[in-house]
């Protein structure tokens, strides 16, 4: 196999070059649990740490490794190898997780996955269907410059007039997402997913727990590798069974990525991804009559307009403003952040000059 095998390209072989980074070897992290990765490149596999430098320049979560990032290593031989560097990425989905608002629990972002073609956004039809949630995905994907598409998961167990009247939903709701039927008990729309993936590219697959990631990635790869789990009865929530992010490679070349079920992805600094999605109402939005408009209760708001003529999906809408609010909200929570930084910076400037005045000073 390939680096190209991979998913390596000419983006991460330029910047590779311009990092001064030519006499290293490249990787591609495959798995990441609790700090330890494996690293993948033509050469083999290796389990690979970074430095402790790294760790120290490090400014948030964001510049740790992720699975799919690649990186510049150093063989230690006996399959260990030293990290010394993330090449740029390519593209990126991320969330915020956690709730600066609750009591010992601070808000952070976290990387879900680096370097994506195309991100899976799975739901069930029979419980977990909610087309709100789709476009919370498909906002973070857009942000990060990663294609969305749809699967629509336990087909088998509704109704063909229930499926039928779902797909029409998503249809008249997201133009231009494709949309694939599977079942992962019955394998109906496993040979339209296999189709789908191509070889050489990445897919990663994000949903809540339960709604059937890791069953549909075994059956890709034809054999039970991931550990699946069944729906509770009691609480009709699914077990959290994935448990580390790892990415796996089909027969055809495809490269995939299997995440842990998330109940809540966050909205981070994705204003342009949600302005991307929503497109329709970003473009009416040029023609508001005040620049700070916000499409609630302005006079002359094209938005409100629309959504009152029935040009815009009202749930649509809705859901836009709740999203815009949500991004906006962690905007100024980290505006907020860097002010009581630079407040302490100042503060600890000051407290050191005044102990330099203290410690010349005779008794």
């Amino acid at each position: 196999m390939e680096n190209q095998d991979l998913g390596y390209n000419q983006f991460f072989e330029t910047n590779r070059i311009q990092l001064g980074w030519g006499d290293l070897a490249v990787a591609r992290v495959t798995t990441e649990v609790k700090g330890a990765y494996k690293v993948k490149n033509e050469k083999g596999e290796y389990l690979a740490k970074i430095t402790g430098k790294q760790m120290f320049q490090a400014q948030s979560r964001e510049d740790y490794p992720a699975v799919g990032d690649w990186v510049a290593i150093t063989d230690l031989g006996e399959e260990q190898a030293v990290i010394h560097g993330l090449l740029p990425r390519l593209t990126i989905i991320k969330r915020r997780y956690g709730d600066k608002n609750r009591v010992g629990e601070k808000s952070d972002i976290q990387v879900i996955a680096a370097n994506i073609d195309v991100a899976f956004v799975i739901e069930s039809v029979d419980r977990d269907y909610n087309l709100n949630r789709f476009e919370r995905y498909f906002a973070i994907a857009q942000d990060g410059g990663v294609e969305p598409a749809i699967i629509l998961n336990k087909i088998d167990l509704i109704s063909p007039q229930d499926l039928e009247q779902r797909l029409s939903q998503i249809k008249e709701r997201f133009l231009g997402i494709d949309v694939i039927l599977t079942s992962a008990s019955s394998e109906k729309g496993l040979d339209d997913l296999r189709k789908y993936i191509s070889k050489g590219k990445t897919y990663c697959f994000l949903g809540s727990s339960g709604v059937g990631k890791s069953s549909l990635i075994n059956k890709l790869l034809g054999e039970d590798i991931i550990k699946t789990g069944q729906i509770s009865l009691t609480t009709d929530r699914g077990k959290h069974t994935t448990t580390s992010r790892q990415m796996y490679f089909l027969e055809n070349g495809g490269i995939v990525i299997d995440n842990p079920g998330m109940r809540e992805v966050g909205m981070a600094d994705v204003s342009q991804g949600i302005d991307s999605f929503f497109e329709e109402i970003t473009e009416l939005a040029k023609d508001c009559r005040y620049a700070n408009c916000t499409h609630t209760q302005e006079p002359e708001c094209q938005v409100v307009q629309a959504v009152k003529e029935g040009k815009i999906d009202e749930a649509k809408y809705l859901n836009y403003l709740n999203l815009k609010k949500e991004a906006q909200f962690y905007q100024m929570s980290e505006l907020e952040k860097k002010e009581k930084d630079r407040q302490f910076g100042k503060f600890l400037k000051g407290a050191k000059k005044d102990f330099k005045k203290f410690g010349h000073k005779s008794y």
